[in-house]
């Protein structure tokens, strides 16, 4: 009898269990990375978050939201988004992308930018719609067009060293026209781009994104703005938002994150602009899956962005003070690099920087016929040696693409100047080590 129970349990299990739709995608750098980090590192540049504070405005709105005589605040608000949030975010992006926005149609509020890409994805790609990825790319792109039955097109920034024997910046990297426009056909659905770019800090200038509009309005494509880093450009540099460009808003999602842009990753309050014709399908999704986001971290946003209103290009402005201090850190950073010889490509905006790791090779020995690209067995071996955590280039790129690019590593500046200084202070040490060895 029993025999006979555990063989029809046995034969019941065979079935594979998970959807289809997860195979392959089951991998993450981040899951294996920042474990990595976590029980070797001793300075952690890996993950994009901040190790100093969010502005004191920020946190006094949140005790205020959380001690305050609002008790509402503490149970569900409007699904779509907090009305004051997406109320102020509405006034806030009419100024930014010169129109009238509806705040209960044009804005959604999502758990963070993350959450916002998923429902994109999810709400615009059908089985066997193309989308366009820009490499090296945000990763979680890949896997959300797979999942939603997507099929990704790949198109790489082609990096062109400057002759002079100047540092690289990250404005050397760009698209080939001819290359870009061959990816569009009747099967693209969308075009995914994010400027400033993680993990380059590229910010797209004006004709880059003419290109990318053209083609987008030529082929009707849609385009998923990935704009989390807005804030963060430097060198008087211009972030210029695709949906403000002709023929651009009808077709365009365009995403935001208060974790970049106040400096508070753990919040996870994100949001969508856009037409109603595309948002609708958004709140679909969202209302199936999460339904909405905490209500008190919205409301501590919104009186956030109230005050950014308020003080809108001005010196006092957190927009204009951060991406100062981190233009510094950026500077800092790149110079010990450089100091160093691990050459750093210059970002022109975001937390992170990619450093061409050539110099140091000989220090970590290559694996013949690997599966492995050679810049993630670098990056693991220097957090284990080293205790200095950084995330392999080759992360960015699709399977195919991958050991194209294997001589990088994105480290992550947006960090108290006692990290960097501490992270400085490793490369220095191992750069004595190497030349008295």
């Amino acid at each position: 009898q029993t025999h006979f129970i555990f063989h029809s349990l046995q034969a019941k299990m065979s079935r594979p269990v998970q959807a289809r739709r997860l195979e392959g995608i089951d991998k993450n750098i981040w899951v294996e990375f920042v474990k990595l980090a976590a029980t070797y590192s001793k300075v952690n540049l890996g993950q994009g978050f901040p190790d100093f504070p969010a502005p004191d405005f920020l946190r006094e709105a949140l005790t205020r939201a959380l001690s305050g005589g609002n008790h509402m605040l503490h149970q569900y608000t409007r699904a779509f988004g907090h009305p004051p949030l997406v109320k102020v975010l509405a006034q806030f992006f009419e100024k930014l992308l010169g129109r009238d926005l509806d705040p209960m149609t044009n804005v959604m509020v999502t758990v963070g930018a993350y959450q916002a890409l998923f429902c994109c994805f999810q709400a615009l790609v059908d089985e066997g719609d193309e989308v366009i990825i820009i490499e090296p790319f945000f990763d979680c792109y890949e896997p959300m067009v797979k999942m939603a039955g997507g099929t990704p097109v790949f198109v790489p920034l082609r990096p062109n060293p400057p002759k002079d024997g100047k540092l690289m910046s990250s404005a050397d990297w760009q698209l080939d026209p001819a290359e870009l426009a061959s990816k569009f056909s009747e099967r693209t659905k969308a075009i995914v781009l994010n400027s400033p770019n993680n993990p380059l800090g590229k910010v797209f200038s004006r004709g880059e994104l003419g290109l990318i509009a053209e083609l987008c309005v030529k082929h009707d494509v849609l385009c998923i703005s990935d704009e989390v880093y807005e804030w963060l450009v430097y060198d008087g540099k211009q972030h210029i938002r695709i949906a403000s460009l002709q023929g651009m808003w009808e077709r365009t999602v365009t995403i935001g994150s208060a974790g970049k842009t106040f400096s508070a990753t753990g919040w996870k309050v994100g949001w969508v602009v856009g037409p109603d014709r595309l948002l609708q399908h958004l709140r679909t999704v969202h209302q199936n899956s999460v339904y909405h986001c905490a209500t008190i971290a919205q409301e501590a946003v919104a009186q956030g962005f109230q005050r950014e209103l308020m003080l809108y290009g001005k010196p006092e402005s957190y927009f204009v003070q951060l991406p100062k201090e981190l233009q510094q850190k950026r500077d800092w950073l790149v110079q010990s690099l450089d100091g160093v010889g691990m050459k750093p490509i210059i970002p022109e905006g975001t937390y992170f920087l990619v450093a061409d790791i050539s110099p140091f090779k000989s220090d970590v020995p290559d694996v013949p016929n690997s599966d492995e690209p050679y810049d993630s067995r670098f990056a693991k071996w220097m957090v284990k040696n080293k205790g200095l955590a950084a995330i392999p280039l080759s992360a960015f790129y699709s399977e195919a693409h991958k050991n194209n690019y294997t001589n990088f590593i994105r480290f992550c500046f947006a960090k108290e100047e006692a990290t960097l200084k501490a992270a400085s202070d490793i490369l220095q040490k191992w750069k004595q080590e190497k030349t008295s060895s």
